[in-house]
């Protein structure tokens, strides 16, 4: 697969230079199904993205400073239509100035918008992708977190089955197994699959990662069940997961990098917000 990924990036580097088709276009796809075949294309996410199709970006930001103008670079690097919909959530470090200021660049005009949002007090994670939610208006709305975790190249291949109507909410997950994965704490990843164990208990799923950043969800999806999110913190994770559940969404999980961080690089999530997502599992498990 690997050999194959590079024949791929190859070939599409080679079309894209030669000619004036835009990636993910028709013409782009027939140039690329003419070099590789459908069956490989269909393999590695290439595929047509209707024109007009917009993608939105909701990007929570707590003390990101250091990685905040990385990331939206490589947002801004996927070759699709998008809005990045940035949230500030009362941060204490240079965030707020730095969004201030790509709040008045204009770039690359409609294929990359960028929209801000600043919270006057620290609400939480959660409380900023609901605000995040509230402003996005593409045909699906992707989570990505600010700190360099999660790698944007991803997004095409997480968008195609909710752009083929195969899916209703896709689940990037990092314990697939066949993307790079970075080696870290052993109790941190004991802890995740209990959560995802004991979530799909409850919301009969078979999910390898319910804590995952990467949740993309078709815009119908969030006009039902954004309005109705209560969690400030990381219990939006689970809130969200049996949301989704009870009310019978197609649901696809594909495998994605993860380029984890430490507690000294600026991880946020503790032990307490295990507890909580273990109440918020229990909680929506039971009733909406």
């Amino acid at each position: 697969m690997n050999d194959l990924t590079h024949l791929a990036s190859a070939a599409i580097g080679v079309e894209c230079d030669a000619g004036d088709a835009l990636p993910y276009s028709a013409e782009w796809y027939e140039r690329i199904r003419g070099l590789l075949g459908e069956g490989t294309c269909r393999q590695l996410g290439v595929y047509v993205i209707p024109p007009g199709f917009l993608l939105s970006v909701v990007v929570p930001i707590y003390n990101e400073e250091a990685t905040l103008t990385a990331i939206v670079e490589r947002i801004r690097a996927v070759p699709i239509r998008k809005e990045i919909v940035l949230v500030d959530d009362a941060s204490r470090d240079g965030s707020a100035d730095i969004l201030r200021s790509l709040e008045r660049q204009v770039i690359d005009g409609p294929d990359n918008r960028i929209r801000v949002a600043f919270h006057e007090q620290n609400r939480g994670k959660g409380a900023a992708l609901r605000t995040g939610f509230q402003m996005a208006q593409g045909d699906a709305v992707i989570v990505q977190d600010a700190d360099l975790e999660y790698d944007p190249s991803e997004y095409p291949r997480l968008l195609q089955p909710i752009v083929e109507d195969r899916a209703d909410v896709v689940y990037g997950s990092r314990f697939l197994g066949d993307q790079p994965h970075r080696v870290l704490y052993f109790w941190h990843y004991i802890g995740n699959r209990f959560l995802t164990t004991l979530s799909n208990c409850f919301t009969n799923l078979n999910l390898t990662d319910m804590e995952t950043c990467y949740k993309v969800f078709r815009r119908s999806v969030l006009a039902e069940v954004a309005p109705r999110l209560k969690q400030n913190r990381f219990g939006i994770e689970p809130e969200i997961t049996a949301r989704i559940a009870r009310r019978r969404y197609r649901i696809y999980e594909m495998s994605i990098s993860y380029s984890g961080r430490t507690y000294e690089q600026g991880k946020k999530i503790g032990w307490r917000d295990g507890l909580k997502a273990l109440w918020c599992i229990v909680r929506y498990g039971l009733a909406d």
